[in-house]
């Protein structure tokens, strides 16, 4: 037998087709046994509603979609599982689309298959793929850009102020030779903390030394051999402190030093960003900068479902870091005076 169609369903409880959309609808015409009568008739059938027909009478889906390059790490695990919650109290369904083909992410947005969307910017959305999605009255929130206007906002950490903070501590820790392990150099989050890093350095009047800016890519390996082939080519340059673009990078700047012999905190100071959930079990625990990764997701569902209602324009909201002090970090010791 093929699909059952709301034809198979209205022949079979002997009523007409408009009779069985009013019920399966929930729409207040009928009375209730005949109501009943459709809706067990139904379920029997195994009918399935066809909801494209629905959307297309509706103009919605009550799905909102976000689009990312990745979900793996602790950052996206905690942003997705808070805008999963957010959107089921507000009556909303998430699909999360993963990759990295721009034309992908394009064609799901302009051909509505969701009300409104999410978007982590690795994904490289232009000024071009702005104004379609302007032209095509398309809400979106953006989780790392700057973005403003009656459709469009954003929801982003302050991370150029608490880069500028982080090192600043560092700094107070009478740490001078200090390097910033970045994640991706198209990143907002890794650009405006390494800008806060290079900020401080200048304020307190101390060298931006190229050498001490290296890749991490926010992965645990991608650090590991980024430090571990620093230090094999430049021995003599060791800094007093690495500050990570992420807490994963953290992580593996401690196991690339450990591998050194090299013991955190006593001989260099290590620092990260997120807070993650494994930072204050971690050997040492990590000093970190917490962010707000799940009130960024609520919000930015509030936000998107808001502007979707009508009841408010695209904004910018910017959320504050907040140091979290504990020991992977360390006063700073002069090296000969160590035992």
């Amino acid at each position: 037998m093929g699909k059952i169609t709301i034809k198979d369903v209205a022949r079979e409880a002997g009523v007409s087709i408009s009779t069985v959309s009013n019920a399966l609808n929930d729409v207040d015409v009928l009375n209730p046994e005949t109501k009943s009568h459709v809706l067990k008739v139904a379920q029997r059938l195994n009918y399935v509603p066809n909801l494209n027909g629905k959307l297309l009478k509706s103009g919605t889906t009550k799905m909102l979609g976000f689009f990312t390059t990745s979900v793996t790490g602790p950052y996206f695990y905690k942003l997705v599982e808070s805008m999963a919650r957010q959107c089921d109290r507000l009556g909303y369904g998430l699909n999360v689309f993963v990759t990295k083909d721009k034309q992908v992410v394009m064609s799901n947005i302009l051909g509505r298959r969701v009300d409104g969307v999410i978007i982590y910017e690795e994904l490289g959305i232009d000024e071009n793929d702005i104004a379609a999605m302007k032209k095509d009255k398309i809400k979106a929130v953006f989780l790392d850009r700057v973005l403003e206007n009656e459709g469009m906002g954003s929801i982003i950490f302050d991370s150029f102020e608490s880069g500028y903070e982080a090192t600043k501590y560092l700094i107070g820790l009478g740490h001078k030779k200090i390097a910033y392990i970045s994640g991706v150099d198209t990143m907002f989050d890794s650009v405006q903390r390494q800008e806060g890093y290079l900020a401080a350095l200048r304020q307190y009047q101390l060298p931006a030394d190229d050498d001490y800016i290296l890749q991490g890519y926010f992965e645990e390996d991608s650090t590991y051999n980024a430090v571990k082939s620093f230090i094999r080519l430049h021995p003599e340059k060791l800094p007093d402190a690495f500050l990570a673009g992420n807490d994963i990078s953290a992580i593996g700047c401690i196991q690339a030093l450990k591998s050194y012999g090299y013991e955190v905190p006593k001989d260099v100071s290590v620092m990260g960003f997120d807070d993650i959930d494994i930072a204050p079990y971690y050997s040492p625990p990590l000093t970190t900068v917490r962010n707000q990764i799940a009130r960024q997701g609520m919000l930015a569902i509030d936000h998107l479902v808001r502007m979707i209602q009508k009841k408010e324009q695209g904004a910018v909201q910017k959320l504050q870091g907040e140091l979290v002090i504990r020991g992977s970090s360390h006063v700073k010791m002069d090296r000969n005076d160590r035992p």
